[in-house]
């Protein structure tokens, strides 16, 4: 989809990236890496999460949900603030089972579970945003609204 808005096109930049790094992550862990190669990709998705849960998941919650809410649009915003919960205590998740020192079989088999489980849900999450987040904010959001948006995401 073509987007004449800043906002949506960042948005949809790095939901693009989201399901291209987790979609990696879903690969290797079908392909069995080893667990070496496993932790270092679990890492970098654990860092690139902690970033969509923080600015990205504000963002849409603080700048566009409430936007959508008032529009007429409060269900699929109310969906998708509940759907960031659930990621965002998924994440914890990940996070303390990555900070263990040590991992057994248990554990590794643990963090490819919740691997697997974060890549469905945010691949889903985003496919929700891609089909009605972006093109009611196509509809909804001004030119110097937008510029604006996209200008406070920037510094956020």
């Amino acid at each position: 989809m073509f987007y004449s808005r800043q906002t949506s096109l960042r948005l949809h930049e790095e939901h693009l990236a989201t399901i291209q790094l987790w979609g990696r992550l879903e690969q290797s862990i079908a392909a069995r890496v080893a667990e070496a190669e496993l932790d270092a990709l679990l890492r970098n998705c654990s860092a690139a999460l902690a970033d969509e849960v923080t600015r990205h998941f504000e963002f849409e919650e603080k700048e566009l949900f409430t936007r959508l809410a008032d529009s007429g649009d409060g269900d699929i915003a109310e969906l998708l603030t509940e759907e960031h919960g659930i990621i965002r205590e998924t994440a914890q998740q990940l996070n303390a089972l990555l900070a263990r020192p040590e991992r057994d079989a248990a554990v590794w088999q643990q963090l490819r579970t919740l691997g697997l489980e974060l890549a469905e849900r945010l691949t889903a999450h985003v496919q929700k945003e891609e089909m009605a987040l972006l093109p009611a904010l196509e509809d909804l959001i001004d030119e110097e609204t937008d510029r604006e948006l996209v200008l406070a995401y920037a510094n956020g």
